[in-house]
């Protein structure tokens, strides 16, 4: 990946890497701050929350993108095939269930979910269409849009520290993203888990695929309970 991109480059990139995911974590953490109230328990009900959603997605995707000028972003953003799709169906398999179990034991002490709005109010026919477009945003657009971020460009420039630190640097960073203090360790395994796919299958795509089923998941069994 750093063919004809010398060593200074590199690290500018890395330094602007972190500019970014921390103004993630300040903007996320000062918005926590600022409400006053629980989350809306609506606000997967409303058109607003994905288009509101879907501009900054595509905001933060765009910033990764300019960081990343100048790289391969194939190799930059680990936009490949696992060499095996069923080894790294194997590990995304064993990484999934640990992810779940572990977080959801978390959850229960923290309630990440809830602080996070990923349990609405119950479904109704009335609002489900704009539900089903937010579903799509939480299960698609903020997967593909975070892992590349995460562990595609950050994990790609943190590995020259090694593995083990771009796993644990990644997923600290990405429990910060959420702005939610109670919610860190519960955020924290589920971005270690995602890197330590990353690492073994040196893909993108499982990662996005075991992010996008987790999120999903998540938000129907709110809504359906």
């Amino acid at each position: 990946m750093a063919s004809g991109i010398n060593e200074s480059v590199m690290q500018r990139k890395l330094v602007w890497w972190w500019v970014l995911v921390g103004a993630i974590a300040v903007f996320s953490f000062a918005g926590q701050a600022s409400s006053d109230n629980a989350p809306d328990p609506n606000a997967f009900y409303r058109y607003g929350t994905v288009a509101v959603g879907v501009i900054l997605y595509l905001l933060l995707l765009s910033f990764a993108l300019l960081i990343a000028t100048g790289l391969d972003l194939r190799e930059a953003f680990a936009l490949r095939r696992p060499a095996s799709w069923r080894r790294a169906a194997l590990i995304a398999f064993g990484a999934f269930v640990t992810m779940w179990i572990v977080a959801a034991i978390l959850e229960q002490i923290f309630h990440a979910g809830e602080e996070q709005g990923l349990d609405p109010r119950q479904l109704s026919v009335d609002v489900l269409p704009p539900f089903l477009l937010n579903v799509v945003l939480a299960a698609v657009l903020v997967p593909i849009v975070e892992e590349l971020i995460y562990r595609g460009l950050g994990f790609t420039l943190l590995a020259q520290f090694g593995d083990l630190a771009a796993i644990v640097l990644t997923a600290f960073t990405f429990a910060l993203a959420h702005g939610i203090l109670d919610g860190i360790p519960v955020f924290f395994v589920i971005g270690a888990a995602l890197a330590f796919v990353r690492s073994r299958t040196a893909s993108i795509y499982p990662c996005m695929l075991m992010h996008g089923l987790f999120n999903g998941i998540q938000v129907i069994l709110g809504a359906a309970t």
